[in-house]
């Protein structure tokens, strides 16, 4: 990087966790606090198990998108991977169905 693209560039400190993240995990598409919006809308409640399928991706955005979160430390401890029935995925070449997300997500939003 030349010194007029570092000069423009914002910081790392500067950026929300979010952005970060989705820099440093190219497997992203989705911001991270738009997942979790999509899984309130289609979960009763924290932890309930969602279709991998309700999210609407395609099967190769549905395992790229939750294969990234799920290999960062920091975010995949809150997602829980179940095969119960449904459409499969292979999630970091794990097989999955549904997906839930602890509550305690928001506390890294």
């Amino acid at each position: 990087m030349n010194a007029e693209a570092a000069r423009r560039a914002p910081s790392i400190a500067s950026r929300s966790p979010n952005a970060s993240i989705a820099l440093r995990s190219p497997n992203v598409m989705m911001k991270l606090g738009e997942l979790v919006n999509r899984y309130h809308a289609l979960a009763a409640e924290h932890g309930a198990p969602v279709a991998l399928a309700a999210f609407e991706l395609s099967q190769e955005e549905t395992e790229r998108l939750f294969s990234g979160y799920e290999e960062d430390y920091h975010i995949g401890r809150f997602f829980r991977f179940d095969e119960i029935d449904g459409a499969r995925y292979s999630i970091n070449g794990f097989p999955a169905t549904h997906v839930s997300i602890n509550a305690e997500i928001e506390s890294i939003l």
